[in-house]
């Protein structure tokens, strides 16, 4: 790497760190404002206990932060760079002296190929091994949360029902589960043949199964309760304590990673969740590409010769980056909405691209030297 890569890098990498800082520092300080009365309901555990949890809390979510704000982050530190070299006229000299433009951003361009790993990184491994985290409300204490669960279902197409689920002690208040069967000659659709009772189910992490207290099994075709046969446990290893947590969260696809949003999609149950889930692990594809065409946009609006022009510059780079943002934001909303008389979930997620990409190839061509 010669010197001239070398300082460019470095200028990248110390506006991504202030860029990182300052932006996932804002969001944190403003949630906290917001949420301070919900972190005090557990003011009586102590001072020092309260700090840990708060820290402990918005450490997690971080990973959830960076997620959602990764390709602003790189166009921040992109313009903090090149403008800092502007400022003290030095990509003035390294233009004049005959260096090629995409020459000296191509460290840049690298160095955010590197963060946009890290990104995935971090949305398909980091992010579903702590999710049960993720989905906890300020106010709920670590492995004492409890919530009611609704006609979840399991890899076999089972519902499960209980009011109350304790992750303390991974127990299912008087589960009902409802045993189904997909019809094969009418995909999507299911027949119950059968449902089972229970005063309590109880995780065994030994066996990956929910044993069950005074369970019961009964089939469609009985006649009667007294047709009722005792079941000792249900197996559903793909439903685990922190899955329950997880899938009792609006929006919880979002917290899982490719292979288990595959996982759910071949459930196939109803259409809107299946357009959900399709788009989500499309966008898994077409995030990273969007924010690096965010900094592809943005870089040749940035090498500017005129200091006094760099603020122009800059507010025209983020205003290609916004309308970037929200056009995939808005392209995540039609993902699952019926749209010229159909739901097309493979179709949004690619929108952004169509759209940008050729923009900033074009852009890139014409830098001048």
């Amino acid at each position: 790497m010669k010197i001239l890569d070398r300082y460019t890098a470095k200028n990248f990498m110390v506006g991504y760190v202030i860029a990182f800082c300052v932006l996932i520092g804002l969001r944190i300080i403003i949630e906290l404002f917001v949420n301070i009365d919900e972190f005090a309901e557990h003011a009586s555990r102590g001072t020092w206990a309260m700090t840990c949890h708060i820290v402990l809390f918005y450490a997690m979510r971080t990973t959830l932060y960076f997620r959602d704000t990764a390709g602003v982050i790189t166009v921040v530190a992109a313009a903090f760079a090149l403008g800092r070299m502007v400022r003290s006229n030095e990509l003035v000299a390294m233009i004049a002296s005959g260096v090629s433009a995409k020459r000296i951003v191509g460290p840049i361009l690298v160095l955010a190929i590197l963060f946009t790993g890290l990104s995935v990184a971090n949305q398909e491994v980091l992010i579903p091994t702590i999710s049960d985290k993720l989905v906890r409300d300020e106010d709920d204490l670590p492995g004492q949360e409890s919530f009611a669960v609704w006609f979840l279902a399991d890899g076999k197409g089972s519902l499960i029902c209980s009011r109350q689920f304790s992750m303390e002690t991974l127990t299912l208040d008087a589960p009902t589960i409802l045993t189904r069967q997909s019809d094969p000659n009418r995909p999507g659709v299911w027949k119950v043949t059968g449902r089972i009772s229970a005063d309590a189910a109880v995780y065994n992490d030994k066996t990956r199964s929910w044993d069950l207290v005074n369970g019961l099994y009964i089939g469609t075709e009985a006649a009667d309760a007294a047709d009722a046969r005792p079941v000792a446990s249900y197996q559903a290893p793909d439903l685990l304590p922190k899955d329950i947590a997880v899938r009792q969260m609006s929006g919880y696809n979002a917290l899982l990673s490719s292979r288990q949003l595959a996982a759910l999609a071949a459930q196939k149950t109803k259409i809107k969740d299946v357009a959900q889930l399709t788009s989500q692990r499309h966008f898994r594809i077409t995030d990273p590409l969007i924010n690096l065409t965010m900094l592809m946009v943005s870089l040749p609006v940035l090498i500017c010769r005129d200091p006094r022009a760099m603020k122009s510059a800059i507010l025209v780079s983020f205003a290609l980056t916004v309308a970037c943002y929200i056009t995939t934001f808005v392209c995540k909303m039609l993902a699952t909405e019926v749209v010229f008389a159909r739901i097309m979930p493979e179709f949004w997620p690619w929108v952004p691209l169509f759209i940008f990409l050729p923009i900033a190839i074009i852009e890139l061509d014409s830098m001048r030297t």
